[in-house]
């Protein structure tokens, strides 16, 4: 349904009927649609804020909430910065939105044990929305191809959440790391992924004179 419904509401943000709050029913169903199936659509999303910013009587925290935390499942794109950026300063201290402002800097911060943490001790945030978790692990995984040679299988399973062995080994084999006898996971050699680049500056007479003669 939701990916039925994309071409609908790209219509809608065509034109300056892109802020007319009478679509935002629409939109707003529209972010529920994303959560329950699983899909992700930005352009809609900061569509919303800037809605709410415009007609902030029309504000709805349960929606905000939503939009930034899909927009945690698109790390290490910058999607959750531009949606904070568009929600009114004096909302970002209300829970849920406090709430959600602490993970995304656990993740920002690559705190994953932290995350895992809290989205224990306050597993409701993020009912409703399929995929989140698997989502974040995604996002690890990211950060520890970019960081990691070698890893121990058993410090892996900490960074996705605590998961069994054989979760882990999903995510192992999805990347196409492979796991040693003595329990560590090779990621990569990080040093080919090194390149030098040779940087060659020209300065010419030309482009300095005006300054050699305004030194005299």
């Amino acid at each position: 349904m939701a990916e039925a419904m994309r071409g609908t509401v790209a219509s809608l943000l065509r034109g300056i009927d892109r802020y007319n709050p009478e679509n935002l029913s629409t939109l707003e169903r529209y972010v529920h649609m994303q959560a329950q199936e699983n899909t992700y659509d930005v352009e809609a999303n900061l569509a919303i804020l800037k809605l709410y910013q415009f007609n902030p009587g029309h504000y709805q925290t349960e929606i905000a909430a939503l939009i930034l935390l899909k927009a945690l499942t698109n790390l290490p794109h910058t999607d959750f910065t531009l949606c904070k950026c568009l929600i009114d300063s004096s909302r970002l201290n209300e829970a849920p939105i406090s709430r959600i402002l602490e993970l995304a800097e656990d993740l920002e911060t690559c705190n994953f044990q932290q995350f895992w943490g809290e989205l224990r001790d306050d597993p409701d945030m993020i009912a409703g929305i399929t995929g989140f978790e698997d989502s974040i692990r995604k996002f690890v995984c990211h950060v520890v191809a970019a960081t990691f040679q070698t890893i121990e299988l058993e410090k892996l399973q900490e960074l996705l959440g605590n998961v069994i062995d054989t979760q882990a080994m999903q995510w192992v084999n999805k990347y196409g790391w492979s796991l040693n006898n003595d329990g560590m996971v090779f990621v990569a050699n990080q040093e080919e992924n090194i390149k030098t680049k040779n940087i060659t500056e020209k300065i010419t007479f030309d482009s300095v004179a005006g300054i050699m003669a305004s030194s005299r």
